[in-house]
């Protein structure tokens, strides 16, 4: 017990490798006082800022200031290091160490405001032709990207870390990861062809027949996200939606219905021409319908089948949801069934006959 107590009178007298106990403690207080600090600045000038910001016309200002939020949270942090090694005064190699860390500190709390200001840059870029969603998710995130790889190599500078030739030695390293990753450089490849034909985008409805359909949620580096119609999320490497044929249902300018209906033989030819004309008349006439530039809506005979007179059914409806699209379907079956009643006709159904010949005996 003796022996202890000596050792924390000699700390006491003489301090921690040559720093007073004094020193130590006032240093601590700081660093306290800053952490504790740090909310109050981020309210008190945020707020002044946004103050000024609240007079502009603009709302960019105000999205990047919420932003900047949390990286003005770091600024007192950094001033209580820098205040630290004033009071400690650090000599040789321990002083160098120290200066380094506060600049590194104030470098990264700079990168760090950059980083977060680019997603509402580039939220005020959305509204621009150019710039559909999936590229500015692609640009924001490499932007974030470079950005932070160049904070970090301006932090390994300050601390004497050479980032050149750092890079030239794990080139034979980059090479052996580049031939056991072709497949994440194809995928990414696959994900800048997408983007740049437009092929899709995020709230897409897509289709490869026979394999997948459903809504487009993300577009990443390396693979696509699609919401199918069973609610559960289908990932999807980029290579093989950037080869494959789609159909991108997003990209409709109508809905087409495009039916054939099988009448009885029965119908004589006034009922059948009058069952054309009502149906055509009900099309033109209903608001649920509208007229396709390129092809024009027909009611027609198409062919006379096995077993009935097959009708063919071709109009279009403005772009519209899955469950818009199902109602104007209902309506359309129970007015083509209501025309069909009403001019002595219905509905055929596949059918065969079979003629059995008596034999004569001899």
């Amino acid at each position: 017990m003796n022996e202890f107590l000596d050792v924390v009178v000699e700390i006491w007298n003489y301090g921690l490798l040559g720093i007073s106990v004094s020193k130590i403690v006032i240093s601590l207080l700081v660093l306290l006082f800053a952490f504790i600090f740090r909310g109050f600045f981020t309210n008190i000038f945020v707020g002044f800022l946004q103050n000024l910001a609240s007079k502009s016309e603009s709302t960019i200002d105000d999205d990047i200031l919420a932003t900047l939020k949390k990286p003005l949270g770091y600024v007192p942090l950094t001033i209580g290091l820098y205040v630290v090694t004033l009071i400690l005064a650090l000599d040789g190699q321990a002083g160098e160490i120290a200066s380094n860390v506060v600049r590194a500190a104030i470098v990264l709390t700079i990168f760090s405001a950059l980083a977060n200001a680019v997603a509402p840059i580039f939220a005020a870029l959305s509204s621009t032709a150019w710039l559909t969603e999936s590229m500015q998710t692609w640009l924001q995130r490499a932007s974030k990207a470079i950005i932070w790889i160049i904070g970090i190599a301006i932090a390994l500078e300050i601390f004497g870390i050479q980032i050149g030739p750092l890079v030239a030695g794990l080139g034979l390293f980059s090479v052996a990861v580049a031939l056991g990753a072709q497949d994440l450089f194809k995928n990414l490849i696959s994900g800048i062809l997408i983007i740049g034909e437009n092929r899709f985008q995020p709230g897409d409805r897509i289709e490869v027949p026979g394999a997948l359909h459903g809504i487009v949620e993300t577009i990443g580096f390396r693979s696509t996200v699609i919401r199918t119609f069973d609610t559960a999320p289908m990932i999807i490497p980029n290579k093989d939606l950037s080869d494959v044929k789609l159909i991108n249902h997003g990209e409709m300018q109508y809905r087409r219905i495009n039916w054939t209906i099988n009448l009885l033989y029965s119908t004589s030819n006034n009922d059948l021409e009058k069952i054309c004309v009502d149906i055509k008349n009900h099309i033109s006439e209903s608001k649920d319908f509208t007229k396709n530039p390129n092809q024009e809506n027909l009611v027609t005979i198409n062919e006379l089948g096995a077993s009935s007179i097959d009708v063919g059914i071709l109009c279009y409806s403005e772009l519209c949801g899955f469950t818009k699209f199902k109602q104007i379907k209902h309506r359309l079956i129970k007015e083509i069934i209501k025309i069909v009643e009403q001019n002595n006709s219905g509905f055929a159904y596949p059918s065969s006959s079979i003629y059995l010949e008596q034999m004569s005996e001899k």
